[in-house]
C-alpha cells in the first residue's frame, strides 16, 4: 500500500498490513448504524462512525502511528497527535442543531465520557488545518423525548455504546481476524422456544400430580397467555416453589418473539442464584446460547477452549440470546462513562429485561434505578419483568421521611398472575413464628441442637461463627459465610444439597449468613431466621419445606441479645416491627405492600449520591456520576486465601503476570476483608503483596476448612448484604 497517499488507521503487526482510515470509519459507521437503528437513530450511528476517527488525518497522528507501528521507526512526531476530540469539533461545525447528543461520545470514545466542564473546555479547540470536514451529509432528526431530563443522559450513553462497540468490533476484525470469527453463531429465539417447550413437556410427563406441580403448570399457562401483550412493565409474583424462574423465561421468550425483541437479559442480585440459574438454562438451551456474566465466573473450567473464549468475548458486548448477570453489572454499566462498561448497553435496547428478586433493589439508588426502567421502556423499547416472591412497591408515589424525598414511581405495572389466584395460600408450606424474647448464642445453639435437620440464617459473619462453634459436631454440621472464598461457598452449598438428598437419617445442621437466603434450592423441615425485614424473613421461609412434603414446616424468627447493626438490616427490621400489630397473613401481597411502605417511610433519600443533580440537567456530569453510582459501598480489600490449588495459581501469577483467565480463576479463592481487619492481618505477618495491589495469605492456619478466613482467633465482623 502507498503510505504516502494513505491515511492509516491501524497496522496489523503480524504481517504489517494497513487498514486505511476511510475503511475503518465506514466499517464503524455501518455497525454503529445497525446498533442505533434498534432505537430509531441509525443515521446518528452512521454519522458518528464516519466522524469518530477524523482526527487521525492529523499529520502528527500519521507520524505517530508510522513510528509506533514500526512502519518507519525513524519518523519524528511533530506536535499533538491526539485525535478523538476532532470528530466532536467537526460535528459541531456540520450539525449545529444536533451535535450536542454526540460530542461527548465522540471525544470520549477511548477514555470515557467527560463531565460537562471538561467537555466544554475541549470544545473550545479548533479543527486542525490538516483535517478535512467535507463529505459527510445527513438529516439528523433530534428525537422527541417525553422526559428529557431523565432521558438525555441515557440517550447520549446509548449512542456512545453503539459507537465504541462498533469501533472495537471493526478494529478487532482487522487486527485479530481469528478472534473476530469466534463471535456470533447463536441459535434463534424461535429455536430456543422449541427447546424450552420440549424440556417443560418432559418435566410434566414424569412429574407426580401434586398441588405444587398443578400450580406450576398454571403459572406457566398464565405466562404464555400474557406473553402476547406489547412491551411494558410486568410483574410475576409467585411464592417460593411456584416455578417462577422457568415460567419467567417462558414468558420472556414468547414475548420477545411476538414483539421482535432481540434477547433476554436476566439480572439477579446474588452470584449463588446466578450460577444456579445459568446452569439450568445452559442445560435447556445449550452452552453457546447462555452467557453467565459476573465477577466470580471462571471460564477456565470449560473443556471447550473455543467456547470459553467466545463466552469471554461476549461479556464485552452481550451479543448472546440469553444473558444472566448481576444487578451490580447491569446498573453500574447503565451509569458508567467508560467504554469497557458501556459498549454492551446497546444490546439492552429492544430486549426483555427480567429483574429477579426485585425486592433487593437498594433504596439508596431507587430513584435513578426506577427512572432508568422508565427510560429503557419508552426510549429503547425494552420490556421489563419484575419477578419475586415478595413484590416491592415500585408504582405510584414513593415517599420517604418527608415530601422532598418522594418521587413518582412506575405506572401501569401489569401483574401476570390474575387476581384471585391466591397462590400464597395454595402454596403455603410454612408457619411463621415470631419469638418475643431475644436469646444469647448459647441458647440459639441449644435450640438448634434439638432438631436433626435445621437451617439457621443470621445477619452477620460473626453471628454465624459464634453460633456454629457452639453446635455439637455430630452428623453433618456446616457453616456458610463470605469469610469463605467463593469456591468454598459453592462446594459447601453442594454438600448441603447432596446431604439433604441422600442422607435421610443423618443429622444436618447449617448456620449461614443470608447468602443462602434467596434462590438457593435447598429444603429443610425447620428454619431459624434472625430478625430482619419481612422480605428476608419470607425468603428464609422459602428454604423450609420447599417441596411441601411435610405438610406444614416451621420458620422461627428470633432476636439476639445484642443490637442489630446500624444501616439496612436495622432499617428493614424496624419496618417489619411497625406492622407486626396488624392482622396480616404474612405471606400475602397486602402484608408485603404495607411492609415496603413502612420501609420507604424510613428512607432519608432515594438518591443517596445525588445522581439526579449530576445527570438530570443540561450540564451532565458523566464522569462524576459514574464514580458515585456504586450499589455496594465496597470498603473491603480482596485477599487470596490458601484453599485447594490457589497457591499454585499464585505462583503462576508471580511467574507469568496477570491475565484475564488467571485473575478470574483466582477470584474463586478470594475473601473480602475490611480495612481494620486487613491491618490486623498485616500486623500478624499474614499478608504478602505478590504484585501491586494483589494480596495473598499463604499460611493455611489463617484459613479454616470449616469457617474460612480467621486471624488471631478474631473473627472479622461485618454486616453482610450479599
Amino acid at each position: 500500500m502507498d503510505f504516502e497517499n494513505t491515511i492509516i488507521s491501524h497496522v496489523r503487526q503480524s504481517d504489517m498490513a494497513i487498514q486505511s482510515n476511510d475503511e475503518h470509519q465506514h466499517g464503524v459507521a455501518e455497525l454503529a448504524s445497525k446498533f442505533a437503528g434498534e432505537f430509531g437513530m441509525a443515521e446518528w450511528g452512521r454519522v458518528m462512525g464516519l466522524l469518530h476517527d477524523k482526527g487521525k488525518e492529523k499529520r502528527a497522528f500519521q507520524q505517530h502511528i508510522m513510528k509506533e507501528s514500526g512502519l518507519d521507526r525513524q519518523t519524528s512526531v511533530d506536535g499533538d497527535y491526539r485525535h478523538a476530540y476532532v470528530g466532536a469539533l467537526i460535528a459541531k461545525e456540520l450539525f449545529p442543531n444536533s451535535h450536542l447528543l454526540m460530542d461527548n461520545a465522540l471525544m470520549g470514545h477511548h477514555r470515557g465520557m467527560y463531565d460537562d466542564g471538561d467537555w466544554k473546555e475541549i470544545m473550545k479547540s479548533q479543527i486542525p488545518e490538516d483535517v478535512s470536514i467535507d463529505g459527510i451529509q445527513a438529516d439528523l432528526i433530534v428525537p422527541r423525548l417525553a422526559n428529557p431530563k431523565k432521558d438525555v443522559h441515557h440517550l447520549e450513553r446509548m449512542l456512545y455504546s453503539c459507537l465504541v462497540d462498533a469501533d472495537f468490533l471493526d478494529t478487532e476484525a482487522f487486527m485479530q481476524p481469528e478472534q473476530s470469527r469466534l463471535r456470533g453463531n447463536h441459535d434463534s429465539l424461535a429455536t430456543l422456544e422449541k427447546r424450552l417447550e420440549a424440556f417443560l413437556a418432559g418435566l410434566k410427563k414424569y412429574a407426580p400430580d401434586t398441588e405444587v406441580n398443578r400450580i406450576r403448570n398454571e403459572v406457566q399457562n398464565w405466562c404464555v397467555k400474557e406473553s402476547v401483550n406489547p412491551p411494558d412493565f410486568y410483574s410475576l409474583t409467585v411464592p417460593t416453589g411456584g416455578g417462577k424462574t422457568l415460567a419467567s423465561v417462558l414468558w420472556a421468550i414468547k414475548h420477545a418473539i411476538k414483539n421482535d425483541l432481540k434477547r433476554i437479559i436476566i439480572a439477579i442480585p446474588y452470584t449463588s442464584i446466578i450460577t444456579q440459574t445459568a446452569s439450568v438454562l445452559r442445560n435447556i438451551f445449550g452452552e453457546k446460547n447462555v452467557l453467565e456474566h459476573h465477577s466470580n465466573v471462571d471460564r477456565s473450567a470449560f473443556d471447550d477452549r473455543e467456547l470459553a473464549q467466545k463466552l469471554k468475548l461476549a461479556t464485552e458486548n452481550w451479543d448472546y440470546p440469553i444473558i444472566v448477570t448481576t444487578n451490580v453489572q447491569l446498573f453500574e454499566s447503565l451509569f458508567s462513562n467508560k467504554p469497557s462498561d458501556c459498549r454492551k448497553l446497546h444490546s439492552i435496547a429492544k430486549s426483555v429485561l427480567i429483574l429477579d428478586e426485585v425486592q433487593t433493589l437498594p433504596t439508596d439508588f431507587l430513584q435513578p434505578i426506577v427512572d432508568t426502567f422508565d427510560t429503557l421502556k419508552r426510549v429503547f423499547g425494552v420490556s421489563v419483568l419484575f419477578t419475586t416472591a415478595s413484590q416491592p412497591v415500585l408504582s405510584g408515589l414513593i415517599q420517604g421521611t418527608n415530601p422532598f424525598v418522594s418521587f413518582e414511581g412506575l405506572s401501569n405495572i401489569r401483574e401476570i398472575i390474575p387476581e384471585g389466584a391466591n397462590l400464597y395460600d395454595r402454596l403455603r408450606r410454612v408457619e411463621l413464628k415470631f419469638e418475643k424474647n431475644p436469646k444469647n448464642y448459647d441458647e440459639v445453639a441449644n435450640e438448634l441442637s434439638h432438631h436433626s435437620r435445621v437451617l439457621c440464617i443470621v445477619n452477620t459473619r460473626n453471628d454465624a461463627r459464634e453460633i456454629y462453634t457452639r453446635l455439637p459436631k455430630e452428623g453433618i454440621c456446616l457453616h456458610l459465610s463470605r469469610m469463605m472464598c467463593p469456591d468454598h461457598v459453592m462446594e459447601t452449598i453442594d454438600n448441603v444439597k447432596l446431604a439433604l438428598k441422600e442422607s435421610s437419617n443423618t443429622t444436618i445442621r447449617v448456620v449461614a449468613t443470608q447468602l443462602i437466603e434467596a434462590g438457593v434450592d435447598i429444603d429443610f423441615p425447620m428454619v431459624f431466621r434472625q430478625e430482619a425485614g419481612l422480605d428476608s424473613v419470607l425468603q428464609a421461609a422459602g428454604r423450609c419445606n420447599r417441596e411441601g412434603k411435610l405438610g406444614i414446616g416451621s420458620t422461627v424468627v428470633f432476636g439476639l441479645q445484642k443490637p442489630l447493626p446500624p444501616g439496612h438490616i436495622r432499617q428493614t427490621n424496624d419496618a417489619r416491627l411497625a406492622i407486626m400489630n396488624r392482622e396480616y397473613d404474612w405471606f400475602s401481597p397486602e402484608a408485603m405492600e404495607a411492609y415496603f411502605k413502612q420501609l420507604y417511610s424510613r428512607v432519608n433519600s432515594f438518591d443517596k449520591k445525588n445522581i439526579k443533580d449530576l445527570l438530570y440537567k443540561a450540564e451532565i456530569q458523566f464522569e462524576t456520576a459514574a464514580s458515585a453510582f456504586h450499589l455496594i459501598d465496597d470498603n473491603t480489600i480482596s485477599v487470596i486465601v490458601n484453599w485447594k490449588n490457589s497457591m499454585e495459581l499464585v505462583e503462576r501469577l508471580v511467574r507469568e503476570g496477570p491475565s484475564y483467565s488467571l485473575m478470574k480463576a483466582l477470584s474463586q479463592f478470594s475473601v473480602n476483608v475490611r480495612n481494620g481487619d486487613m491491618k490486623k492481618l498485616v500486623e500478624a505477618g499474614a499478608i504478602e503483596e505478590v504484585l501491586e495491589g494483589i494480596y495473598v495469605i499463604r499460611d493455611q492456619s489463617f484459613y479454616s476448612n470449616e469457617v474460612g478466613l480467621v486471624t488471631d482467633n478474631h473473627w472479622l465482623e461485618e454486616s453482610l448484604i450479599v
